[in-house]
Protein backbone atom coordinates (compact mmCIF):
# COMPACT_ATOMS: atom_id res chain seq x y z
CA UNK A 1 0.00 0.00 0.00
CA UNK A 2 1.02 3.62 -0.40
CA UNK A 3 2.29 5.19 2.81
CA UNK A 4 -0.32 6.75 5.11
CA UNK A 5 0.02 10.50 5.79
CA UNK A 6 0.25 11.33 9.47
CA UNK A 7 0.59 14.36 11.72
CA UNK A 8 2.78 14.64 14.79
CA UNK A 9 1.22 16.89 17.42
CA UNK A 10 3.77 18.54 19.69
CA UNK A 11 6.63 17.66 17.36
CA UNK A 12 9.31 19.85 18.95
CA UNK A 13 9.44 18.13 22.35
CA UNK A 14 11.56 15.13 23.27
CA UNK A 15 8.82 12.57 22.54
CA UNK A 16 7.89 14.28 19.27
CA UNK A 17 11.53 14.16 18.23
CA UNK A 18 11.71 10.45 19.04
CA UNK A 19 8.59 9.88 16.91
CA UNK A 20 10.27 11.63 13.99
CA UNK A 21 13.42 9.55 14.46
CA UNK A 22 11.50 6.25 14.60
CA UNK A 23 9.39 7.13 11.55
CA UNK A 24 12.35 8.09 9.34
CA UNK A 25 12.09 4.92 7.20
CA UNK A 26 8.73 3.58 8.28
CA UNK A 27 7.16 1.29 5.65
CA UNK A 28 3.55 2.32 6.40
CA UNK A 29 3.60 5.94 7.56
CA UNK A 30 4.76 9.24 6.09
CA UNK A 31 5.00 12.43 8.15
CA UNK A 32 2.85 15.08 6.47
CA UNK A 33 2.20 17.63 9.25
CA UNK A 34 4.08 18.86 12.32
CA UNK A 35 2.41 20.99 14.99
CA UNK A 36 3.91 23.02 17.80
CA UNK A 37 3.40 25.80 20.30
CA UNK A 38 2.77 29.47 19.48
CA UNK A 39 6.49 30.34 19.40
CA UNK A 40 7.13 27.70 16.70
CA UNK A 41 4.15 28.15 14.35
CA UNK A 42 4.99 29.27 10.83
CA UNK A 43 8.72 28.50 11.12
CA UNK A 44 10.79 25.71 9.55
CA UNK A 45 11.12 22.84 12.01
CA UNK A 46 14.89 22.62 11.64
CA UNK A 47 15.39 26.28 12.55
CA UNK A 48 13.51 26.20 15.84
CA UNK A 49 13.86 22.71 17.28
CA UNK A 50 16.53 22.02 19.90
CA UNK A 51 17.29 18.46 18.81
CA UNK A 52 18.15 16.38 21.90
CA UNK A 53 18.67 13.01 20.20
CA UNK A 54 21.73 11.76 18.35
CA UNK A 55 22.24 13.19 14.86
CA UNK A 56 19.79 15.73 13.47
CA UNK A 57 16.30 15.85 11.94
CA UNK A 58 16.00 14.41 8.43
CA UNK A 59 16.41 17.24 5.88
CA UNK A 60 12.86 16.94 4.51
CA UNK A 61 11.49 17.18 8.07
CA UNK A 62 13.77 20.12 8.94
CA UNK A 63 12.27 22.12 6.07
CA UNK A 64 8.63 21.51 7.06
CA UNK A 65 6.70 24.51 8.41
CA UNK A 66 5.25 23.97 11.88
CA UNK A 67 1.45 24.24 12.02
CA UNK A 68 -0.85 25.19 14.93
CA UNK A 69 -2.22 22.31 16.99
CA UNK A 70 -5.76 23.72 16.95
CA UNK A 71 -6.05 23.35 13.17
CA UNK A 72 -7.01 19.79 12.19
CA UNK A 73 -5.17 18.60 9.10
CA UNK A 74 -6.51 16.26 6.43
CA UNK A 75 -4.52 13.20 7.46
CA UNK A 76 -5.51 9.64 8.31
CA UNK A 77 -3.69 9.54 11.60
CA UNK A 78 -2.18 11.80 14.26
CA UNK A 79 0.45 10.85 16.82
CA UNK A 80 0.22 13.08 19.87
CA UNK A 81 3.28 14.06 21.88
CA UNK A 82 1.44 17.01 23.39
CA UNK A 83 1.91 18.00 27.05
CA UNK A 84 -1.04 17.00 29.23
CA UNK A 85 -2.77 20.41 29.30
CA UNK A 86 -2.45 20.87 25.53
CA UNK A 87 -3.67 17.30 24.98
CA UNK A 88 -6.85 18.11 26.89
CA UNK A 89 -7.42 21.08 24.59
CA UNK A 90 -6.62 19.54 21.21
CA UNK A 91 -6.78 15.74 21.12
CA UNK A 92 -10.59 15.47 21.11
CA UNK A 93 -10.71 18.16 18.40
CA UNK A 94 -8.50 15.98 16.17
CA UNK A 95 -10.15 12.69 17.17
CA UNK A 96 -13.50 13.87 15.87
CA UNK A 97 -12.01 13.70 12.37
CA UNK A 98 -8.99 11.37 12.43
CA UNK A 99 -7.47 8.60 14.52
CA UNK A 100 -5.26 9.94 17.33
CA UNK A 101 -2.69 7.79 19.12
CA UNK A 102 -1.68 9.71 22.21
CA UNK A 103 1.25 9.48 24.57
CA UNK A 104 -0.33 12.00 26.96
CA UNK A 105 -2.02 11.07 30.23
CA UNK A 106 -5.02 13.38 29.78
CA UNK A 107 -7.54 10.74 28.61
CA UNK A 108 -5.94 7.43 29.65
CA UNK A 109 -8.54 6.68 32.31
CA UNK A 110 -11.54 8.04 30.38
CA UNK A 111 -13.96 5.07 30.22
CA UNK A 112 -14.46 4.98 26.45
CA UNK A 113 -10.79 5.61 25.55
CA UNK A 114 -8.70 2.45 24.99
CA UNK A 115 -5.46 2.29 26.99
CA UNK A 116 -3.50 -0.05 24.75
CA UNK A 117 -0.40 -2.22 24.81
CA UNK A 118 -0.88 -4.32 21.64
CA UNK A 119 0.72 -7.50 23.04
CA UNK A 120 -1.38 -7.26 26.21
CA UNK A 121 -4.90 -6.01 25.41
CA UNK A 122 -5.40 -5.44 21.68
CA UNK A 123 -9.04 -6.53 22.09
CA UNK A 124 -9.75 -3.27 23.96
CA UNK A 125 -9.75 -1.55 20.55
CA UNK A 126 -13.42 -2.55 20.41
CA UNK A 127 -14.03 0.51 22.58
CA UNK A 128 -13.47 2.59 19.44
CA UNK A 129 -16.78 1.36 18.00
CA UNK A 130 -18.60 2.53 21.12
CA UNK A 131 -16.57 5.74 21.23
CA UNK A 132 -17.53 6.62 17.65
CA UNK A 133 -21.18 5.78 18.19
CA UNK A 134 -21.50 7.79 21.40
CA UNK A 135 -19.45 10.81 20.37
CA UNK A 136 -20.32 10.92 16.66
CA UNK A 137 -16.64 10.84 15.68
CA UNK A 138 -15.21 9.70 12.35
CA UNK A 139 -11.84 9.35 14.02
CA UNK A 140 -10.80 7.84 17.34
CA UNK A 141 -8.70 8.46 20.42
CA UNK A 142 -6.35 5.74 21.68
CA UNK A 143 -3.74 6.15 24.42
CA UNK A 144 -0.62 4.32 25.48
CA UNK A 145 0.16 3.96 29.20
CA UNK A 146 2.60 5.68 31.51
CA UNK A 147 6.21 4.95 30.57
CA UNK A 148 6.82 2.74 33.63
CA UNK A 149 3.43 1.03 33.44
CA UNK A 150 4.12 -0.30 29.93
CA UNK A 151 7.10 -2.37 31.06
CA UNK A 152 5.36 -3.51 34.25
CA UNK A 153 2.16 -4.55 32.45
CA UNK A 154 4.06 -6.43 29.74
CA UNK A 155 6.10 -8.28 32.37
CA UNK A 156 3.15 -9.34 34.54
CA UNK A 157 0.70 -10.18 31.73
CA UNK A 158 1.92 -13.79 31.33
CA UNK A 159 1.80 -14.30 35.10
CA UNK A 160 -1.62 -12.68 35.45
CA UNK A 161 -3.01 -14.84 32.64
CA UNK A 162 -1.67 -18.05 34.21
CA UNK A 163 -2.29 -17.47 37.92
CA UNK A 164 -4.15 -14.21 38.48
CA UNK A 165 -2.57 -11.47 40.59
CA UNK A 166 -3.95 -10.29 43.93
CA UNK A 167 -1.26 -7.83 45.04
CA UNK A 168 1.59 -6.02 43.29
CA UNK A 169 4.32 -3.94 44.91
CA UNK A 170 6.25 -1.72 42.47
CA UNK A 171 9.38 0.35 43.13
CA UNK A 172 10.82 2.21 40.15
CA UNK A 173 14.21 3.64 39.24
CA UNK A 174 13.34 6.00 36.39
CA UNK A 175 15.69 7.56 33.87
CA UNK A 176 16.13 11.31 33.55
CA UNK A 177 14.90 11.32 29.94
CA UNK A 178 11.45 10.60 31.37
CA UNK A 179 11.37 14.18 32.64
CA UNK A 180 11.69 15.59 29.12
CA UNK A 181 14.03 18.44 28.18
CA UNK A 182 15.62 20.25 30.00
CA UNK A 183 14.32 17.88 32.66
CA UNK A 184 15.89 17.53 36.09
CA UNK A 185 18.53 20.08 37.11
CA UNK A 186 22.02 18.57 37.15
CA UNK A 187 22.65 19.66 40.75
CA UNK A 188 19.57 17.65 41.77
CA UNK A 189 20.30 14.39 39.93
CA UNK A 190 24.08 13.94 39.71
CA UNK A 191 25.30 11.78 42.60
CA UNK A 192 21.73 11.57 43.82
CA UNK A 193 18.36 9.79 43.78
CA UNK A 194 15.11 11.78 43.96
CA UNK A 195 12.37 9.85 45.80
CA UNK A 196 9.40 11.45 44.06
CA UNK A 197 8.21 12.20 40.53
CA UNK A 198 5.52 14.67 39.43
CA UNK A 199 4.41 15.37 43.01
CA UNK A 200 3.04 11.89 43.53
CA UNK A 201 0.94 11.63 40.36
CA UNK A 202 3.41 9.09 38.92
CA UNK A 203 2.62 6.67 41.71
CA UNK A 204 -1.10 7.15 41.15
CA UNK A 205 -0.70 6.23 37.47
CA UNK A 206 1.19 3.06 38.33
CA UNK A 207 -1.46 2.11 40.89
CA UNK A 208 -4.42 2.60 38.52
CA UNK A 209 -3.48 2.13 34.86
CA UNK A 210 -2.52 -1.59 35.02
CA UNK A 211 -6.00 -2.54 36.21
CA UNK A 212 -7.59 -0.90 33.19
CA UNK A 213 -5.05 -2.50 30.84
CA UNK A 214 -5.53 -5.98 32.33
CA UNK A 215 -9.31 -5.61 32.51
CA UNK A 216 -11.87 -7.30 30.28
CA UNK A 217 -13.85 -5.65 27.47
CA UNK A 218 -17.55 -6.45 27.63
CA UNK A 219 -20.67 -4.66 26.40
CA UNK A 220 -19.00 -1.35 25.60
CA UNK A 221 -16.93 -1.02 28.75
CA UNK A 222 -13.78 -2.24 30.46
CA UNK A 223 -14.30 -4.26 33.63
CA UNK A 224 -11.07 -3.44 35.42
CA UNK A 225 -8.84 -6.02 37.03
CA UNK A 226 -8.80 -5.95 40.82
CA UNK A 227 -5.09 -5.99 41.62
CA UNK A 228 -4.07 -4.11 44.76
CA UNK A 229 -1.04 -2.08 43.68
CA UNK A 230 1.39 -0.13 45.84
CA UNK A 231 3.96 2.02 44.02
CA UNK A 232 7.03 4.00 45.04
CA UNK A 233 8.95 5.94 42.40
CA UNK A 234 12.43 7.44 42.16
CA UNK A 235 14.42 9.39 39.58
CA UNK A 236 17.97 8.07 39.13
CA UNK A 237 21.01 9.31 37.14
CA UNK A 238 20.43 7.02 34.13
CA UNK A 239 19.79 8.58 30.70
CA UNK A 240 17.33 6.05 29.22
CA UNK A 241 15.64 2.95 30.59
CA UNK A 242 13.17 2.64 33.46
CA UNK A 243 13.76 -0.18 35.95
CA UNK A 244 10.99 -1.56 38.17
CA UNK A 245 11.36 -3.89 41.14
CA UNK A 246 8.24 -6.05 41.52
CA UNK A 247 6.88 -8.28 44.26
CA UNK A 248 3.80 -10.28 43.25
CA UNK A 249 1.17 -12.24 45.18
CA UNK A 250 -1.05 -14.42 43.05
CA UNK A 251 -4.72 -15.25 43.32
CA UNK A 252 -3.35 -18.77 43.21
CA UNK A 253 0.11 -19.59 44.61
CA UNK A 254 2.87 -18.81 42.12
CA UNK A 255 5.99 -20.93 41.91
CA UNK A 256 9.06 -19.14 40.51
CA UNK A 257 9.76 -21.91 37.98
CA UNK A 258 6.15 -21.78 36.80
CA UNK A 259 6.36 -18.00 36.46
CA UNK A 260 9.53 -18.33 34.38
CA UNK A 261 7.81 -20.83 32.12
CA UNK A 262 4.79 -18.54 31.68
CA UNK A 263 7.06 -15.68 30.56
CA UNK A 264 9.16 -17.87 28.24
CA UNK A 265 6.06 -19.30 26.59
CA UNK A 266 4.28 -15.97 26.19
CA UNK A 267 3.88 -14.84 22.57
CA UNK A 268 2.24 -11.80 21.05
CA UNK A 269 -1.24 -12.20 19.53
CA UNK A 270 -1.28 -13.01 15.82
CA UNK A 271 -2.48 -9.52 14.81
CA UNK A 272 0.58 -7.98 16.51
CA UNK A 273 3.38 -10.31 15.39
CA UNK A 274 3.98 -8.80 11.95
CA UNK A 275 3.51 -5.11 12.72
CA UNK A 276 6.58 -3.13 11.57
CA UNK A 277 7.54 -1.97 15.08
CA UNK A 278 6.73 -5.23 16.86
CA UNK A 279 9.79 -6.89 18.46
CA UNK A 280 10.58 -10.55 17.90
CA UNK A 281 10.12 -11.15 21.63
CA UNK A 282 7.82 -8.85 23.59
CA UNK A 283 9.20 -10.03 26.94
CA UNK A 284 12.76 -11.32 27.29
CA UNK A 285 13.65 -13.42 30.36
CA UNK A 286 17.25 -13.16 31.58
CA UNK A 287 18.87 -15.96 33.57
CA UNK A 288 22.05 -14.08 34.51
CA UNK A 289 21.86 -12.79 38.08
CA UNK A 290 23.02 -9.28 37.10
CA UNK A 291 20.59 -8.60 34.26
CA UNK A 292 18.70 -6.68 33.04
CA UNK A 293 20.70 -3.44 33.14
CA UNK A 294 19.70 -0.15 31.47
CA UNK A 295 22.93 0.36 29.56
CA UNK A 296 23.05 -3.20 28.25
CA UNK A 297 19.41 -4.14 27.77
CA UNK A 298 17.28 -1.04 27.11
CA UNK A 299 17.70 -1.35 23.32
CA UNK A 300 16.53 -4.98 23.13
CA UNK A 301 14.10 -5.43 20.25
CA UNK A 302 15.08 -1.99 18.95
CA UNK A 303 13.95 -0.58 22.27
CA UNK A 304 10.53 -2.25 22.05
CA UNK A 305 11.10 -5.37 24.17
CA UNK A 306 10.68 -5.55 27.94
CA UNK A 307 13.42 -7.39 29.84
CA UNK A 308 12.80 -9.41 33.01
CA UNK A 309 15.43 -10.80 35.36
CA UNK A 310 16.10 -12.07 38.90
CA UNK A 311 12.76 -13.86 38.94
CA UNK A 312 12.78 -15.75 42.23
CA UNK A 313 10.70 -16.63 45.25
CA UNK A 314 9.61 -13.81 47.56
CA UNK A 315 9.57 -14.40 51.34
CA UNK A 316 6.51 -12.15 51.77
CA UNK A 317 4.56 -12.61 48.54
CA UNK A 318 4.99 -15.34 45.90
CA UNK A 319 7.63 -14.07 43.44
CA UNK A 320 9.78 -11.01 42.86
CA UNK A 321 11.65 -9.77 39.80
CA UNK A 322 13.38 -6.90 38.05
CA UNK A 323 11.83 -5.31 34.93
CA UNK A 324 13.44 -2.96 32.42
CA UNK A 325 12.02 -1.12 29.42
CA UNK A 326 13.15 1.79 27.24
CA UNK A 327 11.06 4.69 28.45
CA UNK A 328 11.22 7.01 25.42
CA UNK A 329 10.89 4.24 22.81
CA UNK A 330 8.61 1.51 24.15
CA UNK A 331 7.31 3.74 26.93
CA UNK A 332 6.44 6.71 24.73
CA UNK A 333 7.05 7.31 21.00
CA UNK A 334 7.47 3.69 19.94
CA UNK A 335 4.45 2.61 21.94
CA UNK A 336 2.26 5.20 20.19
CA UNK A 337 3.58 4.14 16.78
CA UNK A 338 2.89 0.46 17.52
CA UNK A 339 -0.65 1.40 18.54
CA UNK A 340 -1.06 3.23 15.23
CA UNK A 341 0.14 0.14 13.35
CA UNK A 342 -2.38 -1.95 15.29
CA UNK A 343 -5.17 0.44 14.29
CA UNK A 344 -4.23 -0.07 10.64
CA UNK A 345 -4.09 -3.85 10.99
CA UNK A 346 -7.47 -3.87 12.77
CA UNK A 347 -9.09 -1.74 10.04
CA UNK A 348 -9.69 1.43 12.04
CA UNK A 349 -7.64 3.77 9.81
CA UNK A 350 -8.42 4.60 6.21
CA UNK A 351 -5.43 3.70 4.05
CA UNK A 352 -6.44 5.45 0.83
Amino acid sequence: MSRIPIAILGATGAVGQRMIQLLANHPWFEIAVLTGSDRTIGKPYGELVRWVLDGSPPPHIASMIVQPSDKVADVALALSALPTDAARSYEELWAAHTAVCSNASAYRMTPDVPLIIPEVNHEHLSLIDDQRKTRGWRGALVTNPNCSVIGVAMAIKPIESAFGIRQLHVSTLQAVSGAGYPGVASLDIIDNIIPNIANGTEEEKIETEPNKILGTYAAGRIDSAQIQISAQVTRVPVIDGHTALLSIKGVHAINADEARSAIREYVAPEIVKNLPSSPERAVILHDHAERPQPRRDRDAGNGMSTSVGRLRACPINDVRMVVLSHNTIRGAAGGAILNAELLVAAGYIRTH
